[in-house]
C-alpha cells in the first residue's frame, strides 16, 4: 500500500510541476511592456551582499538581542544533565 501511495504522490508531484512550468511563460520576459523602466543591474559584490550576507547578519543580529534580552527564570531555562562518572574499577 505504501508503494501505491508513493507512486500516487510523485505522479501528483510531478502533474503540478509540468503544469506550472507550462503556464508560466519566460519567454514572454524578453518583450518589454509598456511603462517598463528596468534599474542597472547588480554586480556579483551587491548581489551577494544582498542575498548572502544580509541575511546572515541580520538572522545574527536577532540571535544576538534574543540571547542578550533573554529574562527567563532560571529554573526554566533548558541545560542538560551533566553526564554520570563511571565508576572506577578497583
Amino acid at each position: 500500500m505504501d508503494k501505491k501511495n508513493a507512486l500516487r504522490a510523485g505522479a501528483l508531484a510531478a502533474g503540478t510541476t509540468l503544469m506550472m512550468l507550462l503556464m508560466s511563460s519566460p519567454a514572454l520576459a524578453l518583450n518589454r511592456d509598456d511603462g517598463d523602466d528596468p534599474g542597472s543591474g547588480l554586480s556579483v559584490v551587491e548581489t551577494l551582499g544582498l542575498f548572502v550576507v544580509a541575511p546572515i547578519a541580520l538572522f545574527a543580529v536577532i540571535t544576538g538581542l534574543v540571547m542578550v534580552l533573554d529574562r527567563s527564570a532560571e529554573a526554566h531555562r533548558v541545560r542538560t544533565k551533566p553526564k554520570a562518572k563511571a565508576p572506577a574499577k578497583a
